[in-house]
Formats: C-alpha cells, sequence, structure tokens
C-alpha cells in the first residue's frame, strides 16, 4: 500500500474557520504498528497540532482495539473544549463505540454499524490467575458501561445494555438511534469498512452483510503471505502480552490509588 492510500485511514486537518477534523481509520493499539493505527499518544499529538479550534468533527471506520487506549481517546475527547461531533462513516465496533460517547453529537448514516461486547483478554496462567482476569474484566466492563449510560440517558436501562453487551450485538444506525447511542441518522454513504478475515474472526456475531464485504474486491484484506501472517500473529502475541500489563497496571492503581 502506498503512502498516499496510507494517508486516507489517518489524518487530521485544521480550518481557518476554528474547525477541525480528525480520522479514526483502522485500530485502535497501543503502539503503531502500521500508519493506519491510532494510539491515545498519536490521537493527542494530532488533536493538539489543531489549534485552538471551537468545533472538532471525528470520523470513525474501525474494528476496535485496545482497551486502555480506547478509554484514553474518550477521556482526552471528553477534556478538550471544543463541542464535538462524531461521523461514523462505515463501522465502530468494540472499544471504538466507546468514543462517540465522548462527543456532544454523533451521525451514523443508515447503511453504517456500531458493535459493542464486553471487553476480552488473552490470559495465561494457573486457576487463581485465571479468576482473578475474569474478575478484573469484569471491573473494567462496569466502568466502560458508565460511558454508554450517560449518552443514552433514559433511552437505555442498564438492563438493555448488559444484555447487548452480553450477546455482542452489531447495531443499525436506527437502532443506535432509538438506544439513543447516536443523535442524528443520514442517508446511506459507500464508506468501505476496515475489514479483514482475521480481524473479525475473533468476532462471534458479524452480521452477513459486513462478513459479505470480505470478499469485496475493494476492501483492502489481509495478504496470504507466509511471512505477513507469521508477523501479524506475532502482532497479536505481543500485542496480547501489552495489554496484559496495562490491565495489571491499571487494577493496580484502582487498588492503591
Amino acid at each position: 500500500m502506498s503512502d498516499q492510500q496510507r494517508k486516507k485511514y489517518w489524518d487530521f486537518k485544521a480550518a481557518a474557520s476554528g474547525e477541525g477534523e480528525l480520522y479514526i481509520y483502522g485500530d485502535i493499539v497501543s503502539w503503531q504498528w502500521d500508519d493506519s493505527d491510532t494510539s491515545a499518544n498519536s490521537f493527542k499529538k494530532d488533536l493538539d497540532a489543531l489549534g485552538d479550534i471551537h468545533t472538532l468533527k471525528l470520523y470513525i471506520n474501525s474494528p476496535g482495539g485496545s482497551v486502555f487506549e480506547g478509554v484514553a481517546i474518550h477521556n482526552i475527547l471528553k477534556r478538550h473544549k471544543a463541542y464535538k461531533i462524531a461521523h461514523i462513516d462505515g463501522l465502530a465496533a468494540s472499544i471504538s463505540s466507546l468514543i462517540p460517547m465522548a462527543c456532544d453529537e454523533t451521525h451514523m448514516p443508515s447503511n453504517a454499524m456500531m458493535m459493542v461486547h464486553r471487553p476480552w483478554n488473552f490470559v495465561v496462567g494457573n486457576a487463581s490467575e485465571l479468576r482473578k482476569a475474569a474478575d478484573d474484566l469484569d471491573r473494567i466492563c462496569e466502568s466502560m458501561k458508565q460511558s454508554y449510560l450517560d449518552r443514552a440517558g433514559d433511552k437505555l436501562s442498564e438492563e438493555k445494555l448488559t444484555e447487548l453487551l452480553e450477546v455482542e450485538s452489531w447495531l443499525t444506525a436506527k437502532e443506535c438511534f432509538n438506544y439513543g447511542l447516536c443523535n442524528v441518522v443520514g442517508e446511506a454513504n459507500k464508506a468501505a469498512a476496515c475489514v479483514s478475515e482475521e480481524l473479525f474472526a475473533k468476532y462471534r456475531n458479524v452480521p452477513q452483510d459486513i462478513a459479505a464485504k470480505l470478499s469485496d474486491p475493494e476492501v483492502p484484506k489481509a495478504s496470504g503471505n507466509d511471512e505477513e501472517t507469521a508477523a501479524y500473529l506475532q502482532r497479536i502475541k505481543d500485542t496480547a502480552g501489552l495489554e496484559l500489563q496495562n490491565i495489571n497496571s491499571y487494577l493496580g492503581g484502582i487498588i492503591n490509588g
């Protein structure tokens, strides 16, 4: 993929009118492996580079990624003084669905989707360590649920949200509107979701219309090259290790703080 092609997946733009734009068109990661990746650090740098803006337009098309990086981006946005408008161009899945909850408005084309589910993690250890990891994930999920509930108001009960998270729910724009997770449903667009067979293999309930895009020649796919496959698997392993460190550090701060 050329540099010009990569640029469309992560970019920022400041306007003379005091408006700024940011794009999250790829994975949310602890460490940037690719130009399309977004970390909390890279997001903050690009947000700061926009300068003193009064309106921020955030465009999202992401399969998700690191829980803690996504939470950090959410909190960075929450603190920013600009009026924030999120546009879900194609897909806001997993932790990327939490990010627009920090914005003042969320817009979705009628053919866009949002996926919410309980957080998960790679865990290795004995029985006690596995039980602790499960308890830790429950606590993380509870902290995330509040962000959805704060945005939804009285349109979404905690009981219903818990049900949606439990079954890995792929929500249409209309459903998001009904649950209070978006404010405006617009006309359908042709934005291509950032999908690959590897990314969606980890999700249980991918709708057929999303899965069908894997066979679309215009949608970027992961290569079948053995070296690239090995690199991808190593990336999963490395990221899992970092996530485990992040969880332990995060929970240690809660317990000791």
